[in-house]
């Protein structure tokens, strides 16, 4: 495994045998990017000064003992979470220049924890998209295919993480933002349940919305997920710390629920291969799986959802975006798409009111189950460029969004395989209410079953475009 490549387990492993140091890993992953962002263009700013200070800083802690939890691991931030003195532009020409003066918690945390933050990552424009383009950053790419996104909208998180240009990332999740870029990036993510990690307001008390963490293995989300959760003084919705384990455990007596459409999407066929795949490492592992169905699908999906957004998200574009036609065609096309359609949701109260049934189904079937599997997405990617201006059609594609419905449910999306076309495909690995270590049992047994992401030749070698 090259060192870019190096899970952040393995490193902080070598790190506190003193086999490798904090700097060499931080030159390893910064030449990479210097390599592969030309045509993955993931990173919206690098601090490699403070990056350094910082990595000399944990290599002499590891010397004197006194290491932290994320003690030297180069670490990328999402960009929508803010950082005191940083950009705060959200992908937009309407907030280009704007620096932040507060710092999000878990990046409080994360830099608590030792973690070397060597830059941030892209986001397609106030992070309403499945795809990372805008105006103000351009074109992010897949490092696996680099005519296809590497998703959205934590789509430079999952995008530094395959190409190697760091070694954790940060996301956040509102209708699959974290899931969609693991799941074309090949990468693992988790989608805390609802208030499980502190956030910001207004998002932190919307049901629908988790900040989470991104990395190359089951135990390196682990690893984040421990540092970044708990409550927080700024966020009464946040709950006390949960600790995940992703010891590698036996799965025999867990009975485990596979949905291949969850009720009516339209699955391609290597997502499906790859799924039957991951299923079966389950049965390998002890499990039972059991193919059910839910009574979903994605109009159902579409309908419950809209009401909450248009309530919510669509409010908040309209409030920064369209007070006057100047400003509001300097919004990618994308944007304005979702914000019209977010306005064709119906009553926010009768919207709580399906949320609730739509959540009985589910709740029903994890009375007989541990969790549910199903595909991440029904398709095997979008093109870099795609326009997302069809939200019916683009949703469509997305299995991720019934699982911010239900928002208290924690979300581990993993790896499945590759498609034809080389771009990963991902299962999302879902858990009753709250039960987060569940989810990351299972996740760390098929990752030791299918050995395929944590295999040297699983990542990509990123070249320029044609």
């Amino acid at each position: 495994m090259e060192l870019h490549h190096m899970s952040a387990s393995e490193a902080v492993s070598r790190f506190a045998r003193r086999e490798l140091s904090p700097v060499e890993l931080l030159d390893a992953v910064v030449a990479r990017g210097e390599v592969t962002e030309p045509a993955v263009n993931a990173i919206t700013e690098s601090f490699l000064e403070e990056a350094y200070t910082a990595a000399r800083t944990s290599e002499a802690r590891y010397a004197a003992g006194t290491a932290r939890p994320l003690e030297g691991v180069p670490t990328i931030i999402k960009e929508e979470q803010p950082i005191a003195g940083r950009t705060a532009e959200e992908g937009s020409l309407l907030e280009k220049g704007q620096i932040s003066d507060i710092t999000h918690p878990i990046v409080e945390r994360i830099f608590e924890a030792g973690a070397v933050v060597h830059g941030r990552a892209s986001t397609p424009e106030f992070c309403c998209a499945p795809v990372t383009h805008t105006k103000l950053w351009g074109v992010t790419r897949n490092p696996f295919n680099l005519e296809m996104s590497p998703g959205g909208s934590s789509g430079g998180s999952g995008a530094v993480l395959a190409a190697g240009s760091t070694t954790l990332a940060t996301g956040s999740d509102i209708g699959g933002s974290i899931r969609i870029p693991s799941a074309y990036c090949g990468v693992v993510g988790f989608k805390p349940p609802f208030a499980r990690v502190p956030g910001l307001a207004p998002f932190n008390s919307d049901t629908y919305c988790a900040d989470g963490p991104m990395g190359r293995s089951v135990a390196d989300v682990a690893m984040l997920q421990n540092v970044i959760s708990g409550s927080w003084r700024g966020d009464a919705a946040s709950l006390p710390k949960m600790t995940v384990s992703a010891e590698v455990q036996s799965l025999t007596g867990m009975r485990i629920a596979l949905s291949y459409t969850l009720g009516g999407y339209e699955v391609e066929a290597d997502v499906i291969a790859n799924t039957q795949r991951f299923a079966e490492a389950l049965r390998a592992a002890g499990a039972t799986v059991v193919e059910v169905d839910l009574p979903w699908g994605p109009k159902r999906v579409k309908e419950v959802a809209w009401a909450h957004f248009g309530a919510i998200m669509g409010s908040f574009i309209d409030s920064v975006g369209n007070d006057s036609p100047e400003r509001v065609e300097l919004l990618m096309p994308y944007t304005r798409a979702f914000a019209e359609s977010a306005k064709t949701g119906g009553d926010y109260v009768e919207g709580l009111i399906a949320e609730s049934a739509f959540y009985e189904p589910f709740g029903e079937l994890l009375e007989e189950f541990d969790a549910l599997i199903c595909p991440t997405t029904a398709n095997t990617g979008f093109a870099a460029d795609e326009p997302c201006t069809d939200s019916e059609r683009v949703f469509g594609q997305l299995m991720t969004l019934p699982f911010n419905i239900v928002g208290r449910a924690p979300v581990l999306a993993v790896p499945s395989g590759k498609a034809a076309n080389g771009v990963p495909t991902g299962v999302q690995i879902v858990g009753r209410t709250f039960d987060d270590q569940t989810v990351f049992k299972i996740g760390a047994a098929a990752e030791s079953e299918l050995a395929l992401w944590t295999a040297a030749d699983w990542w990509p070698s990123v070249n320029e475009r044609p």
